[in-house]
């Protein structure tokens, strides 16, 4: 079971350890790329959390899989993972990793999700603004389609959520028909 509290606490000890030893940045592309992992295999997160499968047999896996990709740092805190038997809490942990290291250097985090693929010039156009109202030195847009939306765009920042699509419109239409606002008057 996904525990954050405990992954903010061993990114924050890797982040610690990697701002002394001075490889910050090795090790955040390092978590990114754990977490593309990740994420594009579930098989690879269900080897890490299951309980059949011995430590020594997710090691030699973790190995394989992260052997030319990671830094020696991240492959010792692979291996302390394993060994402290946390290795099922490592998406959390590059995930954790991650938020902290984008706290450190002022960036923010945005997902746009719009009816139709944008254009460049407008991702730009929208981090440029989000940079400017929130004051942050970078953000890093991350861009989804879903034609449900019909048109318009949601956008999800710093746990806000703009939403400005049809959808959510047509819906606010829809609520508005199903309470009579005259029914009471008739009586």
């Amino acid at each position: 079971m996904p525990n954050p509290r405990l992954a903010g606490r061993y990114a924050k000890s890797l982040v610690d350890l990697a701002t002394e030893k001075g490889q910050l940045e090795v090790v955040y592309k390092d978590m990114q790329y754990l977490q593309a992992v990740c994420n594009s295999s579930r098989e690879f997160v269900n080897l890490l959390r299951s309980p059949i499968i011995k430590a020594d047999k997710k090691d030699a896996i973790i190995s394989a899989v992260t052997k030319s990709n990671v830094s020696e740092l991240t492959a010792a805190f692979s291996r302390l993972l394993v060994a402290k038997g946390r290795e099922s809490e490592l998406p959390e942990i590059a995930a954790a990793f991650i938020d902290q290291y984008n706290a450190i250097n002022n960036i923010g985090r945005v997902k746009l999700t719009t009816a139709v693929p944008v254009s460049e010039e407008l991702k730009n156009a929208i981090a440029a603004r989000v940079k400017a109202d929130q004051g942050l030195k970078n953000v890093d847009l991350e861009t989804a389609v879903d034609e449900s939306l019909i048109g318009g765009f949601t956008l999800e920042f710093n746990n806000r959520l703009v939403d400005a699509s049809v959808l959510r419109d047509l819906n606010d239409i829809k609520k508005q028909f199903s309470v009579n606002l005259f029914e009471s008057r008739l009586k």
